[in-house]
């Protein structure tokens, strides 16, 4: 920028505005966007100006506009299209924009693609024919600051190219003032925030030399006092329900039933039971009530009144409420002439050394109590947060595990001894083979119902047993016609040798008679076939003895449970349970134990004892060979015990407990 341009910043344009005083202007931000914008219309000469803000919404707000005649409920056209320019150059990283508005009226523009300057004028022998000035919009993109983003939109009516360019250099160059100006105000705030920080840490390093509560709440009342211009600076504390004042600016002792006291613990309690800052007199537009800090400046003064509730800077569950903010545990208040209140910056700065403080003071209140209100106060501070409206989650899953465990200590259930079982029949007929033969028929299989004495399981063949019957009869006949013959002849000695010999054909007869009727084999006791499939044997020999089959009746089924070792011991006689088996699991058995083996036998690879028990109900689909899980009644016990009794019991074998 070339210092002709430069020069111009301190030009006094039309009306008399000048920019040079805005390089140190210290006034709000409208006044000075006002002036800034009032400056830059006359240095270049603009008919119009404006100064656009674009919200984070993409909403276009004017902050200032030039002149202020502008300024109607309806918008002008020329506005409308710095707005929406603006918005444009928010959201991309473009550059100056230049739009050709119509040479009629301002509030009539057309952005069409005309030429931003008219044609060349007419030669300069004919002093009539001067070219018109054209009407641009000149839109400069805010950026780098906090403040404004946005735009600002200035309206120049121009008839050279070079005369254009030359006010946009300016307006561009000019535009750097208000960025001066953020970064001017940036410091301020920073400066500002520095001496209120060095008045709060001189505050606290007063107050930490004392090691008592007393003793530093009444150095914290001094200094305020001191610092602030207050005549009474007072420090309450909640106790209870109420608030009480602990301290009181130079005074070492105090009454608290005089009426000064109690107005003033009236007025912090106003302010804690609103947990806001109460400032009086109030302005205008202020949302809390001070009706008691109004009653007190009337009757001790009048004086302003200010108090802060002080709060604890690490919240515990009993200081929390529903929405995380730290209850306040302390009121400071303090008043002054009615002529010097506190102002924005002061109750800031106050604000400020309240919270760095709280922490000392608040360490110093509860450690300075005596045992029973320190012990008091950590009992109701574990009932609030016990039953307070926090950490919901945690005293929810609190509540479940303690009653668990009330449940699993105190109810009691059922303990029960298990085990694998087989079902077994109580007797076993045995169905041997009679004599020495060959297997001729087969009339039942295995699962078959037979009849005592009437079912004929199988039959043997007796043909050779019926050829000796014929041989031993006819020998029989013989013997019997030789002793008559022999008593006849009067030989009786003869007859008598015959009869013998007649007698013992006639017990081979019976012999064989016997066995004929034995070659249909029955079985003596009703009941279901539960072995012998001969149907493959048809044929075979046997001899006497041989396992033909073997019934045995279902009325009299019994269970044997492996019971394992570590249960035995509470098993006992005449002790009920249930079996389920693993066909029909849904349909349990009822039995009684009967007997218990003494000696132990190996199953699935661990000690067990055998249970007989017998069976109170039978059931037709039941079959000997059937499988399941019996359990024994044993007792009612807790919970807990049934659920941990192996994992106690294990570890009593590991420690040798």
């Amino acid at each position: 920028m070339d210092n002709v341009a430069r020069s111009e910043w301190t030009r006094d344009g039309p009306d008399g505005a000048s920019l040079s005083h805005l390089a140190h202007f210290n006034g709000p931000p409208n006044e000075f966007l006002n002036q800034l914008l009032s400056g830059q219309c006359a240095m270049s000469d603009s008919e119009r100006g404006a100064i656009v803000r674009v919200t984070p919404d993409g909403v276009a707000q004017p902050l200032a506009i030039h002149p202020q005649s502008a300024r109607s409920s309806t918008p002008k056209t020329w506005l409308e299209i710095a707005s929406e320019t603006a918005r444009k150059l928010d959201a991309s990283d473009a550059g100056t924009v230049v739009i050709a508005l119509t040479d009629g009226d301002v509030d009539s523009a057309s952005t069409s693609n005309a030429p931003p300057f008219p044609e060349p004028p007419a030669p300069p022998g004919d002093p009539l024919n001067h070219p018109p000035k054209s009407r641009h919009l000149l839109t400069i993109p805010i950026r780098g600051t906090s403040t404004v983003r946005g735009a600002a939109a200035f309206v120049i009516a121009s008839d050279s190219h070079a005369d254009f360019q030359t006010r946009r250099e300016r307006l561009e160059l000019s535009m750097q003032l208000l960025a001066l100006y953020e970064m001017r105000l940036t410091l301020d705030a920073r400066e500002g925030d520095l001496r209120q920080l060095k008045v709060a840490m001189e505050v606290i390093a007063a107050i930490n030399s004392h090691d008592r509560f007393l003793s530093t709440a009444m150095a914290f009342c001094n200094e305020v006092a001191s610092r602030w211009r207050g005549q009474r600076v007072g420090l309450g504390f909640l106790e209870g329900r109420y608030v009480v004042l602990k301290a009181l600016s130079h005074t070492e002792r105090f009454d608290r039933r005089t009426q000064l006291v109690q107005s003033i613990e009236s007025t912090m309690e106003e302010s804690l039971d609103q947990d806001v800052e109460i400032v009086h007199p109030a302005s205008p537009d202020a949302r809390y009530v001070c009706r008691t800090a109004a009653e007190f400046s009337a009757h001790f003064g009048p004086v302003s009144v200010c108090s802060l509730p002080i709060r604890p800077q690490f919240s515990t569950p009993d200081d929390t409420a529903a929405d995380s903010t730290p209850q306040p545990r302390a009121v400071l208040t303090i008043d002054r002439p009615v002529d010097d209140p506190l102002d924005a910056e002061q109750v800031r700065t106050l604000r400020l050394t309240c919270d760095l403080c709280s922490a000392r003071l608040l360490e110093l209140f509860e450690r300075d109590r005596w045992f029973g209100a320190r012990a008091a106060e950590s009992l109701r501070r574990g009932l609030a947060a016990l039953v307070g409206p926090t950490h919901t989650w945690a005293k929810a899953l609190a509540v479940l595990a303690v009653a668990a465990g009330l449940f699993l200590t105190m109810a009691k259930g059922q303990y029960r001894a298990s085990g694998s079982f087989v079902i077994e029949p109580s007797t076993r007929q045995i169905v041997p083979a009679p004599f020495d033969g060959y297997l001729a028929t087969v009339h039942v299989r295995i699962g078959d119902s037979v009849r005592a004495g009437e079912t004929v399981m199988a039959t043997l063949e007796a043909a050779e047993l019926r050829l000796q019957l014929a041989s031993a009869r006819a020998e029989a006949y013989a013997e019997t016609k030789r002793a008559a013959l022999a008593r006849r002849s009067g030989e009786e000695a003869d007859a008598q040798i015959s009869d013998a010999l007649a007698k013992r054909v006639q017990a081979q007869i019976d012999l064989l008679e016997y066995k004929i009727d034995q070659a249909d084999i029955r079985s003596a006791t009703s009941g279901v076939v539960i072995a012998g499939d001969l149907e493959r044997q048809l044929g075979a020999p046997f001899k006497t003895g041989d396992l033909l089959f073997e019934v045995t009746p279902l009325e009299n089924l019994r269970a044997q449970i492996a019971v394992p070792e570590d249960q035995i011991a509470d098993v006992r006689i005449a002790q009920t349970g249930r079996l389920a088996t693993a066909s029909f699991p849904g349909d349990m058995l009822p039995f009684t134990v009967e007997h218990i083996n003494p000696m132990a036998e190996i199953v699935d690879g661990q000690n067990a004892f055998s249970v007989r028990v017998r069976l109170q109900e039978l059931r037709p689909w039941l079959r000997p060979g059937m499988a399941g899980t019996g359990k024994i009644d044993i007792d009612r016990r807790s919970y807990l015990w049934i659920w941990t009794r192996r994992f106690v019991n294990w570890v009593r074998m590991q420690l040798w407990l």
